[in-house]
């Protein structure tokens, strides 16, 4: 574990995955001026990008057609015998790649020629499920000279003969598919298995096997409705009004991503409104907010974005929740989403994340999030799992009672008469009569979740910036944990009014994670102390749960990153599970820790006061 210091440390470099930029700014909004041309460079007829290409047709052809830059080795061998021809990539798709080569080798190519392409994609270079060793067949396109690097050079563009994702489904259905689905079979029959093993035991601890048994059928039943779940479908004639809010403070870094991601909707122009609120930011993040909306405007007015897309300064810092309001009460349309300054929105994500609204009961929806830094170094990749798990498993379960427990920051949206109606009482929350500062999102869901449905959208996706750093994501960690035990709380007040299955599985989500501190100590300390029994049933499933959440992500995604799944769950039963009896002492505390909040201010002028009284104590001088 990093140890956290005074002095300024040295800034992790995020490895990000490079899209290759568009000469379009809003290359994905449809044209209202139908000025286009009948194609574009997705392969998609301009008429047909909008309402009318199914949902998910439309998914797999963009991923066909997106272009990385990246630069990695790539050996050609080509037809005749010979020593095989070295370049570097310059830029990679599912359907092709752009290779810079020797000018001597030139004459080695001709247009429509065959040839075999080996390489290996690095992590990062392409989306998550690429990064692989690939040997396959390309057709030569085209030959042109360009500048590369501040020379010219050779360029060779080729199409693969089959795309790179059947490729890699044929290559490696068996080890992804079959073996994670048999595995996790094998897995969740083995858990009952030493559940049944509980039952005979039960006599000699009651209590403790009690847990075990409610803990493993509660976990193994969310695999299960999670794995039942099916998003809402895309109803083409279905486009409401929405007004995407993103609150700032402090991102210049990614706030110029976010705003062109929210901005470059596939939604109709006059239906999509953008309102970034900044919270007195004390960084550069104003200046850069207003050259991107200035560069949209210049670039794309005909999309009308001098009416949609607008700033608003706050006078002075308030907090995110006071950013959010604000945004609201300017919003002009009856649908509003909430977006995090470093998230960034797949383009179909809002046509997707508005499906469920044409229930009346519902009252908020929750995108999927995914990690955008996940392979800059080893944390990154812990998050890279959970952060699916808690999604596409987690969130689908509750989904399938339509009560979703939290609508998370990074992509989440609300009918707007519902966070007006609460809007007061949000901002003005207090808990043991300390000022409810973060977890907003889960308060607002609570909120929501008391007269109406929540329900989660696979297929709107974003991609978030997390915490590569041990020390920032350790504290992330615990502010999630105080305002879950906070809002958990809050939530047992109504949540016996839900369908009763979902009552239970609340309430036994509530307690197997308070009293795992307690029965981790019990095994791994009290029993091999004092009955000197090797605690090997208990590691044995702490073993197989690790291996549900990795082999559902390798199931799902086709990743090798799946074995991370495994080190995450070992890394919170020996790190982060020790933060749980923390925030159940501190869960009332309303400083983040991550970011300076008025009351991380005044929490720290209290320390400082602190020490300088324990120096002057020491030195003799008056307090």
């Amino acid at each position: 574990m990093l140890k956290l210091k005074k002095k300024p440390k040295k800034t992790v470099e995020e490895i990000l995955t490079v899209p290759k930029g568009d000469r379009r700014t809003l290359a994905y909004v449809p044209d209202p001026d139908k000025l286009r041309n009948s194609a574009d460079r997705r392969g998609l007829k301009s008429e047909e990008s909008g309402a009318q290409q199914e949902g998910n047709i439309h998914d797999k052809l963009r991923m066909l057609s997106l272009r990385y830059v990246a630069e990695f080795e790539v050996m050609i061998d080509l037809a005749r015998k010979g020593k095989p021809v070295r370049g570097r990539s310059v830029d990679v798709s599912a359907t092709g790649i752009l290779i810079a080569v020797d000018d001597l080798s030139q004459d080695s190519f001709r247009v429509g020629g065959n040839v075999q392409i080996r390489f290996r994609i690095p992590p990062g270079a392409m989306p998550e499920g690429f990064e692989s060793n690939v040997k396959t067949q390309a057709t030569v396109v085209r030959i042109l000279v360009k500048e590369h690097d501040g020379q010219e050079q050779t360029m060779v563009a080729f199409e693969f003969v089959k795309p790179l994702t059947e490729y890699f489904q044929k290559k490696r259905w068996g080890y992804s598919v079959y073996m994670a689905s048999s595995l996790l079979l094998f897995t969740a029959l083995f858990v009952m298995l030493m559940r049944a093993e509980s039952v005979i035991y039960f006599k000699y601890n009651s209590l403790l096997y009690t847990y075990s048994i409610i803990a493993a059928a509660f976990l193994l039943s969310r695999y299960l409705f999670g794995s039942l779940y099916r998003d809402v479908p895309i109803n083409p004639v279905y486009t409401p009004g929405v007004t995407i809010i993103i609150p700032c403070f402090n991102e210049e870094q990614w706030i110029h991503r976010t705003i062109l991601s929210c901005v470059n909707q596939d939604y109709p122009v006059h239906k999509l409104e953008v309102i970034v609120v900044d919270d007195r930011s004390t960084d550069n993040s104003p200046q850069r907010i207003q050259e991107t909306i200035e560069l949209i405007h210049k670039e794309a007015e005909r999309f009308g974005t001098r009416d949609r897309v607008k700033m608003l300064l706050l006078e002075e810092n308030g907090g995110k929740r006071v950013a959010l309001v604000k945004g609201v009460e300017m919003a002009k349309h009856d649908l509003v989403v909430f977006v995090d300054s470093d998230s960034f929105l797949e383009p179909t994500a809002i046509r997707h994340l508005v499906q469920p609204f044409q229930d009346r009961k519902v009252g908020g929806v929750a995108g999927r999030t995914d990690v955008e830094n996940k392979f800059t170094n080893s944390i990154t990749k812990l998050q890279t799992v959970r952060y699916y798990i808690a999604f596409r498993i987690m969130k689908a379960a509750e989904s399938w009672f339509d009560s979703v427990t939290c609508l998370s920051g990074p992509l989440s949206c609300y009918r707007k008469e519902l966070v007006l109606k609460h809007s007061d009482a949000w901002l003005n929350q207090k808990f043991l009569g300390q000022p409810a500062t973060f977890g907003d999102d889960r308060s607002m869901t609570n909120y929501i979740l008391r007269t109406h449905r929540t329900t989660y959208q696979d297929k709107a996706i974003c991609s978030t910036i997390v915490p590569s750093d041990m020390g920032v994501f350790l504290k992330q960690q615990m502010r999630w944990k105080r305002s879950w035990l906070r809002e958990s709380l809050r939530a047992c007040k109504f949540i016996w009014r839900k369908e009763p299955f979902m009552a239970l599985f609340f309430l036994v989500g509530l307690i197997v994670p308070i009293a795992a501190p307690v029965i981790v100590v019990y095994n791994l300390i009290y029993v091999p102390l004092f009955h000197h029994v090797f605690p090997g049933t208990f590691l044995m499933g702490l073993l197989l749960m690790a291996l549900c959440m990795s082999l559902a992500h390798l199931f799902f995604r086709k990743s090798k990153l799946w074995i991370f799944g495994i080190v995450f769950c070992l890394f919170y039963e020996f790190v982060l599970l020790w933060q749980m009896p923390v925030a159940w002492v501190t869960f009332w505390k309303s400083t983040w820790g991550t970011r300076e909040t008025p009351q991380d201010i005044e929490a720290r002028n209290k320390k400082e006061a602190r020490k300088q009284k324990r120096v002057n104590r020491k030195i003799g001088l008056p307090f």
